[in-house]
Order: C-alpha cells, then structure tokens, then sequence
C-alpha cells in the first residue's frame, strides 16, 4: 500500500504539520554537520522513526534551499550526478535559534515532569 504525505511520521498519527518542522531541523542539523543528499536524508530520517518519500523530502529540500538554509551543488559521479546540499552561515545561525529554543522546551517537556 503506498504512502500519502500525510503518512509523513511512522507511528506519530500522521500530524504532518506538527512534526514538519522538527524534520527541517533535522535536515539543517545534518547539513550543518556534512554535505548531504536526498537519499541519504530519506535513510537518516527513518533511522529517527520518520517515513518520508523523495516527493516529500525533496520540496523541503528546495524550500530550504529558497530561504537561505541550504546551499546545493551537482556531484558527479561516474556518468551520474547528485544534489548535494550543505547549512549556510544564515541556516547555521537559524539552527542555533532553534536548538536554543528547542532546549527551553525539553526543559519545560520532558525535565518539568
């Protein structure tokens, strides 16, 4: 049976919006750390419990990509080629931003209890 967009999180109820924006951060995590691509998001993304598709992912990519987050380039290998996305400045500092944030509500989440 094939997955909707709305199937996004694997186990979490499918409330796609709720959990979009902790995909991003775990996109701009990764690209702040190496050069990523595509596929090898998709595989990282599911070793966290979510199920994504490449016609979910890569829209997130480019919006990304659009605001300033990430940068891309072309590899090649062989006869092939990939995108490879990497943080700018901008989504390095806005990655900070939200790790702060993020700390302020672990707190209040998860230590608070």
């Amino acid at each position: 049976m094939s997955k909707t967009k709305s199937d996004i999180v694997a186990g979490l109820g499918g409330d796609r919006e709720l959990y979009s924006g902790l995909i991003r951060l775990h996109i701009l995590h990764h690209a702040a750390e190496e050069r990523i691509f595509g596929l090898g998001m998709v595989e990282e993304l599911a070793r966290h419990g979510y199920r994504i598709s490449p016609g979910t992912l890569y829209p997130l990519l480019h919006g990304l990509e659009r605001k300033g987050y990430l940068r891309s380039s072309e590899k090649r290998l062989g006869k092939t080629s990939r995108r490879e996305y990497q943080a700018t400045a901008l989504g390095k500092k806005a990655l900070n931003g939200a790790s702060n944030k993020l700390r302020e509500l672990f707190g209040e989440l998860i230590e608070g209890k």
